[in-house]
């Protein structure tokens, strides 16, 4: 049996600074793209490319046929997205930063490169979180009929379901939660009030009119939903004309709020 031969390890840093250094450099480069609005042009090599990146190698190599362009336009992502890129194919790292983050995990989706997409989610999860949120704000409506919304986590739903800028009536925000615990119930194979319940104090039923507030009463009984306190809560609030029974939040209308006639007893007297 033959002795296996000795491994020998160079230094790490060396090898990494060497390969950075070739980064957009004209010199021995083979490819030139065109990227971003800007139309930077910005150099590569085919085969460093092509070896760690399938994409690149569809995009680049002979599989593709003859005839790719060169320059390579790729007018979608901004330059300092794809330099990071390039930095993290060439040398198996990259500096990310939070101005550019979305951009960069834009391009690691598209370019498949998961263990980039992996550290840009974990990097950029302040300013993704801030993105989606401010989508769906405005969308509410699209979002809620979407597969998507349905599959959210409990703990993705609270925050849509404090905010005040959903551009949404509550009535139509409940039936969307109800479908989305019957989701829940049946993937987990619980209770729709078992999967609702981390969430489902967060609707403002005081914002529904007295007729509605009677409907959600006894769809509530045939298919529970939403806490009884809950409901008597929202009722008590009728009663007594005014908002500070349902306590500050769950009588707040949100920018989609459609108008009724009780929410001028909702609004906080003026100090």
């Amino acid at each position: 049996m033959e002795t296996p031969g000795l491994v020998v390890h160079g230094e790490a840093v060396p090898f990494s600074t060497a390969l950075r250094s070739l980064i957009n450099n004209p010199r021995y480069s083979d490819v030139c793209f065109v990227v971003g609005q800007e139309r930077q042009e910005i150099f590569a090599h085919r085969c460093l490319l092509a070896c760690r990146c399938n994409f690149f190698q569809r995009l680049l190599g002979v599989d593709s046929g003859p005839g790719v362009s060169n320059p390579v336009l790729l007018s979608t992502v901004p330059a300092a997205a794809f330099l990071a890129v390039l930095e993290f194919l060439y040398t198996n790292s990259v500096e990310l930063h939070r101005h550019s983050v979305l951009e960069v995990l834009t391009a690691a989706v598209e370019y498949g490169l998961d263990e980039l997409r992996e550290v840009a989610v974990t990097f950029g999860l302040g300013p993704l979180q801030e993105c989606c949120m401010a989508f769906i704000e405005a969308h509410s409506q699209e979002t809620l009929r979407t597969r998507s919304f349905l599959e959210l986590s409990a703990a993705a739903l609270l925050p849509l379901l404090r905010s005040d800028k959903l551009c949404v009536d509550e009535a139509e925000l409940i039936r969307a939660a109800r479908s989305w615990a019957r989701v829940g119930a049946a993937v987990l194979e619980r209770s729709v009030a078992e999967v609702a319940a981390p969430v489902v104090r967060e609707l403002r039923l005081a914002l529904l009119a007295p007729a509605e507030l009677s409907a959600l009463e006894e769809q509530n009984r045939r298919e529970p939903l939403i806490p009884v306190e809950q409901i008597v809560e929202a009722w008590k609030c009728h009663a007594l004309r005014r908002g500070d029974a349902a306590r500050g939040a769950l009588c707040r209308r949100r920018k989609g709020t459609l108008p009724r006639e009780h929410h001028r007893f909702l609004d906080p007297p003026l100090q």
